[in-house]
């Protein structure tokens, strides 16, 4: 699989920077899917990206919420942790389908996890993955658009 652009950080602070870079192109209605470890920097990535569209609310990660929406920028970010979902059919059932459709989003979603709904998030949508490499903090943040 093409793994697109690769983009190198040596700390939290460049992981922040980068979802910060990557707010600025961010529409209404853009689906993210981030994959990676745990650990990796999925929720400062987000962070980055909450701050980069103006919102002044705290990012925390939604594994027991599963979703986070962060209102007060110039995009809704809707902030989901799949972590702990069966499968895209529980997912369905919650009504997150309407997140994922550039018709009736809110705004922009970013989306932890991913692989537990495989299938619920349909074409075109960016896929980050974020991986840890040898160095304490260092960290790989691969982009590419997934389309149909």
């Amino acid at each position: 699989m093409d793994k697109g652009i690769c983009i190198v950080t040596e700390n939290e602070e460049q992981t922040i920077a980068v979802g910060e870079k990557i707010a600025g192109v961010l529409q209404k209605g853009d689906v993210l899917v981030l994959k990676g470890d745990l650990g990796a920097g999925k929720t400062h990535f987000v962070k980055g990206i909450a701050k980069g569209v103006g919102s002044g609310e705290l990012v925390t990660s939604p594994t027991f919420t599963i979703l986070n929406v962060y209102e007060g920028g110039r995009v809704v970010i809707n902030h989901f942790d799949m972590y702990r979902l069966s499968g895209k059919e529980e997912a369905s059932e919650l009504g997150f389908e309407e997140y994922f459709d550039r018709t009736t989003s809110n705004g922009a979603s970013v989306v932890e996890w991913p692989e537990q709904v495989e299938g619920l998030i349909k074409p075109p949508y960016y896929e980050i993955e974020i991986k840890k490499t040898d160095k304490d903090e260092q960290r790989k943040i691969y982009f590419r658009r997934v389309t149909l």
